[in-house]
Formats: C-alpha cells, structure tokens, sequence
C-alpha cells in the first residue's frame, strides 16, 4: 500500500476513533503508532523521544500553569463576582445595563483568567438568576453570558496564543499584540450589538430598577470600583504592559502575575488552605490535559509527515481554486466545522500543522494568519451541539433555562464573531499593525 494512501486512512481512523468516544489524546497516538508501524516499522519512532523531550522542556510552556494559576485562582477567590457587582450597578440605569457589565466582565475576566470554563461558570452562576428575575429573555441572557465568556480564547493572555506560538515558532510577545485589537473589536461588536436590541426591543433587557439602584450610593459605587476593579485591571495591565512592551518575557510575566494575583486574594482576605487548594489543583489538572495533548500530537505528526501526509496537502491546496485565498477560506470553513465537534486543543494540533507549509510557502504573513485561526477557534465554543460554553451553562442554568434558550441565544453572537473573522481577514492591519508599531 503506498505511504499517501496510508496518511489518508490515518485520518480518516483518527475522526473514527474520536467519533466512538476515544479521548482524542489516545486516539491521535494510536492512528499515529498503528500506521507508523505499518509503513516504516520501528524505525520513524526513534525521533520520537526527541520530539516529545522538545515539548515538556519549551521554556515558553512554563507560561501555562502560571497563566491558569493566575486566572483560577481570581475565579476561586470570588473576585470577579464583586468585579460583576460594581460594574452591573454603574451600567444598570439603562435597558441592556446588564448585559453590558456581562461583556466587560468577559474581557476582563478574559484578560484576567483566559480560561472560558472559569468565566461562564462564574458569570453563569452570579448572574443569569439575577438576569431571570429581572425578566431578561433566557435568549439574550444566556447568549451574552456564553459570547462573554469566549472572550478569554482571544483576548491576551490567552491559552489559544501560548499554543498557537509553540506550532508556528512565533514570539508569544508578538501574537498578544495581534490579538488585541481583534479582541477589543470583538468585544465593542457584542456592546453595539446589546445596545441596538436595548434600543429596539427594551423589554427583552429591563434596566435594574430604581430602588434597588438607590440602595447603592454613588459614594459607594466609585469607592467599590477603586477597590475592586482598579487591582485586577491593574494586574492585567502590568502583566500584559511587560509582555508588550518588551521588558518581560512571557514565563516572567506569568510568574508575575501569579504573584500579583496572590497578593490581590489576600489583600481582599480571601486567601485561604481550601481555595489555594482548589486553584492548584485545577491548574494541574489543566496544565496536565493541555501538554499531554500536545505530546500525544506529536506521535500522529510524525506518522503522518513521515508518510508523505504533507505532500498530499500541497496537492490539495494546488487543487483549490483562488490561489492562497483559495485556500486560507478552505481552512477557515474546516476550522468552524470542526469546531461543531472537536475542541480547540485538538483542532490546533491536527489541523494547523498540515496546513501551516502551505501558508509559509505562500508567504503569508503567519501573525495575521494565528490571528484568524484564534478567532475562528473561538467560535467552536459556542457552536451547537458540541460548543464547550454551552454546556458549561447548562451545568449551572436553573431548570427552567433549557438547551434551546442557550442554543437560539448563541446565533446572533455567532454571526458576530464572523463578521470580526472577516473584518480581520479583509483588513490585515487590524492584526498586524500593533506589532509593527512596537518593533515585534
């Protein structure tokens, strides 16, 4: 059997395997084990000590748990509830106020934690009663606690671009900068978006009413938002500043804000053995999920390249009418439809790494083009049936949300989010001008 066609039934055996349930970091090493034997025997394996040794040494990855730590141990801490508060009362006069403190938690939060589990989780369980009793439409109110929560996978310092530096050997400093703009884009689209439905239709989104907005004084409310929302935004500046900037290299940054947001639980008095054992332990667990994929990936790349896969993928790209935009709309389409089933640790490490020569050799500029598959990922969580924000909300919703409430209340933030992938994709320079401009 001739080593192309063997790359075309690895493929096809891993979305099988994925398909019937095998975690997706088993089924990648048994397609690439099983058919890298079948045509070379043992011999293709003999790099692979070397490769999985280049994976758990990268200097880079430390920025992983330090990063998770940082953002688990805010959520655990039950700041970003008080963050919630604050926020919710000063946009509360107005219809949609709600929602709206929703999407700038999310890119704080975001900002803060990067990790999407943690900000729905916490938003959904803080907010969507509120938003219930107040006579928020379940559609909106779900929709918007789900879209907010995604923003942590473009938003910097984001798990997505940490990844997304170690598969196309970009400086991380560089793809935090990309992201950006992107991200902020993103984010003012959801609030035109709230703004334009509180115009139309303010009965969907009631302001918080009047006597519950008196019992807060507007002493008070700057006083809380000095004290709650200053420290972490100023974290995240710090953190995100040094980055940037140049001064700090990524693992510093991290080490730095895990340190700051240590200080931060504890100034507020809330650092304590049992939430310091919550953050740590789901940080290893996450750090643990992420490189085991990442090293699992490895035994399939390597089967894969040593049976002639990359080959076939030029000549598939060749195939494709339109040239380079034949084929990074090719890739735009397969990332979303993957997203539908597949999660973004998993789609990175597959996908990307057959498509990325392609792009190289086209000499497209790589920046711009991570840039457009993090936000093309992002989508995959809010995308039915298998969109991960989904069901983290549902985990949480009260019993009479149902799945179609937060299935119906994704769509609009869904057409959203391609309209930012196109606004990026059409205009380059939205991705890459910050990094031009601080000489990355």
């Amino acid at each position: 059997m001739e080593q192309e066609t063997l790359s075309v039934l690895m493929v096809i055996a891993l979305f099988a395997l994925i398909l019937f349930g095998i975690p997706v970091p088993f089924a990648l090493a048994v397609s690439g084990i099983v058919f890298g034997l079948i045509g070379f025997g043992t011999d293709l394996f003999n790099l692979l000590p070397l490769r999985i040794f280049g994976v758990v040494t990268n200097y880079t990855m430390l920025a992983i748990p330090l990063f998770v730590f940082m953002g688990v141990l805010l959520e655990k801490s039950r700041l970003a509830e008080r963050m919630l508060d604050v926020i919710g009362h000063l946009a509360g006069r107005r219809a949609g106020g709600m929602a709206f403190a929703i999407v700038l938690v999310g890119v704080l939060m975001g900002a803060s934690t990067g990790i999407v589990a943690a900000t729905v989780v916490t938003v959904g369980l803080i907010t969507l009663p509120t938003l219930l009793r107040r006579n928020y439409d379940p559609r909106i109110a779900c929709g918007t606690i789900c879209a907010s929560g995604t923003l942590g996978q473009i938003i910097p310092p984001s798990l997505v671009l940490i990844l997304l530096s170690d598969i196309t050997g970009t400086s991380v400093g560089t793809l935090f900068a990309a992201a950006l703009i992107p991200g902020l884009i993103l984010a003012g689209l959801y609030l035109v978006y709230i703004i334009g439905i509180g115009w139309l239709k303010p009965e969907t989104m009631p302001p918080i009413p009047s006597e519950e907005r008196d019992e807060v004084s507007r002493g008070e409310l700057v006083r809380d938002l000095l004290k709650v929302v200053a420290p972490p935004l100023a974290l995240i500046v710090a953190v995100l500043g040094s980055i940037i900037g140049g001064v700090a290299a990524p693992t510093e940054a991290a080490s730095m804000g895990a340190i700051g947001a240590l200080l931060l639980v504890a100034l507020a008095r809330r650092l304590n053995k049992t939430v310091l054992r919550e953050a740590v332990n789901s940080t290893f667990k996450i750090t643990a999920m992420t490189l085991f994929v990442l090293m699992m990936a490895q035994v399939f790349s390597l089967s894969f390249r040593g049976l002639g896969g990359d080959d076939l993928i030029d000549q598939l790209f060749e195939f494709l009418p339109g040239g380079m935009w034949g084929g990074l709309l090719f890739t735009m389409v397969l990332l979303f439809v993957l997203g539908f089933f597949l999660d973004w640790i998993e789609i990175s490490y597959i996908v990307l790494p057959l498509v990325l020569p392609f792009f190289v050799r086209s000499q497209v500029d790589i920046v711009w083009l991570c840039m457009l598959v993090a936000m093309n990922l992002q989508t995959s969580f809010l995308t039915p049936p298998f969109g991960w924000s989904l069901f983290y909300l549902k985990g949480v919703a009260p019993p009479e949300i149902k799945t179609g409430h937060i299935y119906r209340g994704v769509m609009p933030y869904i057409g959203i989010q391609i309209l930012a992938l196109g606004l990026v994709m059409l205009f380059p320079i939205l991705a890459t001008w910050l990094p031009r401009v601080i000489g990355w």
